[in-house]
């Protein structure tokens, strides 16, 4: 049997930038429409006021200090605070498929193969534009691309999730070449108006080709040497959104109808969790951890993924270890793992060993170690 290859990878980035300050800017001049409105409610103690953010506060929070996005005049309006985006007829190329394909070109381009070579396309992501038709093969349709597709959500661990899928797929012969696309347009479901997670997310699409050892001609290749993944089920992040909403008689911009998370919680349960999940997968390959020269992590919170590493490796975590790009692109679901590996791995020789790893709401886990071969 053929190994299987990571042989290339895409990212696209998008057009606009928010840095922190005119975040601020822009979340305490809504605070300050509040407040004023409900002034007679607040002095009556029936509505509690809004608190400013600040740069300060973001900074030590996460780690983030900007973001990309595909729309930024209404996220930054303190009487909108959410995307101005247009919506597009059923004959158009969706905003989702758009960027997927974007990050697809370049991940082709990376692996020296074309659409035609494409047998496979998994659309993974935490936020799928519509139930249907597919996101997936509305992908596969415009790069040309054969074989199936299809879309899977497991929120931000769905890249990991997804490679899994496409090394099974190639290993028991379904496909030889599988493209895993993670769009992730989180400023549609980032819930602007809430101090305590106002920060958190940006836009960005990556892509990722999956082939036979046998089949890849690219310059550089990772070899997956094992994936892993495991859920446990809570409420600690959580989205309401959904087609049952209007049966429901809900109200669709409920507080409950975007992202929403109990953020210490997740972070003292996923921090063991994910620690334990990396060790096991690796000892059951046979490394240590400390023979890992790079960790690839979901880009959710500086401190976090620091003390992950660290209680893996025993010692202080430097960028070498695990490479931040949370700074600048902030929170990416799925993607921020691969945006990690994209970005921070050109430089590591031959033989080098490699953890991508993802977690997140469900509780979710996934991880794929890699060796270059």
């Amino acid at each position: 049997m053929s190994a299987v290859v990571i042989s290339g990878t895409g990212l696209y980035t998008p057009p606009h930038t928010i840095t922190n300050a005119e975040l601020v800017a822009s979340f305490n001049a809504y605070v300050d429409l509040f407040n004023a409105e409900h002034a007679a409610e607040i002095e009556a103690g029936t509505v509690q006021p809004l608190a400013h953010s600040s740069v300060e506060f973001i900074e030590k929070a996460s780690g983030i200090k900007s973001r990309y996005v595909m729309e930024k005049t209404g996220i930054l309006d303190p009487k909108r605070m959410y995307p101005r985006f247009q919506e597009r007829s059923d004959d158009q190329l969706s905003m989702l498929a758009e960027i997927g394909v974007e990050a697809a070109k370049k991940a082709l381009a990376a692996a020296g193969k074309t659409g035609a070579d494409v047998d496979g396309v998994i659309c993974a992501c935490s936020n799928l534009q519509r139930a249907y038709p597919a996101i997936a093969i509305e992908i596969q349709n415009a790069i040309g691309a054969g074989g199936y597709a299809f879309d899977m959500n497991v929120a931000c661990s769905a890249a990991t999730f997804g490679l899994e899928q496409a090394v099974n797929a190639i290993r028991n012969g379904s496909a030889k070449c599988v493209l895993v696309i993670n769009p992730e347009i989180t400023s549609g479901h980032q819930e602007w108006k809430d101090r305590d997670c106002h920060f958190i997310f940006g836009d960005v699409a990556t892509a990722t080709v999956v082939e036979r050892a046998d089949t890849a001609t690219s310059s550089e290749q990772w070899e997956v040497l094992g994936s892993k993944l495991a859920t446990l089920f809570s409420n600690n992040i959580r989205n309401n959104f959904g087609y049952l909403n209007r049966s429901e008689d809900s109200d669709p911009t409920a507080r409950d109808k975007t992202f929403r998370q109990e953020g210490r919680k997740v972070f003292k349960e996923v921090v063991p969790i994910a620690a334990a999940h990396i060790e096991s997968q690796l000892g059951a390959l046979g490394i240590a951890p400390t023979d890992v020269r790079r960790y690839w992590l979901h880009q959710a919170n500086l401190s976090m993924n620091q003390l992950i590493v660290k209680k893996l490796i025993g010692a202080e975590v430097t960028p070498e270890v695990a490479p931040l790009i949370l700074d600048e692109y902030a929170n990416t679901s799925s993607a921020g793992s691969i945006i990690a590996f994209h970005t921070a791995r050109t430089d590591l020789p031959a033989g080098s060993l490699g953890v991508i790893c993802s977690f997140g709401a469900g509780y979710s886990v996934g991880s794929v170690v890699v060796r270059k071969r």
